[in-house]
């Protein structure tokens, strides 16, 4: 844990700290994957299953920083890392017209179909305000406001 800067160490603690329900600094590992995500990182919901089944399977419900830090280092060192291009570049493959946009609805299955599947809600949220009169949606817009850093 040495090899992490100080200030983002108490960042870390922090952020772990807001889910600590009873104040035992301890998290209910069923809080694992919102922790994860509140720090940054897009666990996959089998990386967050596996990991409170590891914790879970040692008998306890709740588990410590220093048992957490670990898990998030090793989904942190796993992900991926894509760029906004990369994405841009995956949703080309359905913008048929050439012209920067996808309908609404083509984007709406792939997201609630293939890979980890998004609720329709969860798509209404996501294409709220990016999508024209013509029920399309302009991706490269989309993309660059989800990842950008601010």
């Amino acid at each position: 844990m040495g090899d992490i800067p100080e200030s983002l160490m108490e960042h870390y603690k922090d952020s772990f700290s807001l889910f600590d329900k009873k104040g035992d600094n301890c998290i209910a590992t069923a809080d694992l994957g919102d922790v994860l995500r509140a720090l940054g990182l897009n666990p996959t919901e089998a990386e967050v299953k596996k990991a409170r089944a590891d914790c879970e399977g040692s008998g306890s419900k709740r588990i410590s920083f220093e048992v957490f830090l670990p898990i998030y280092r090793s989904i942190q060192r796993n992900a991926p890392n894509y760029s906004a291009k990369d994405y841009i570049e995956g949703l080309r493959v359905f913008d048929k017209e050439g012209n920067g946009t996808i309908s609404s609805a083509e984007l709406r299955h792939v997201l609630t179909s293939l890979g980890e599947p998004m609720t329709d809600k969860e798509v209404d949220e996501l294409i709220s305000g990016y999508e024209d009169g013509q029920g399309c949606v302009n991706y490269e817009d989309l993309i660059r406001m989800l990842t950008s850093k601010e």
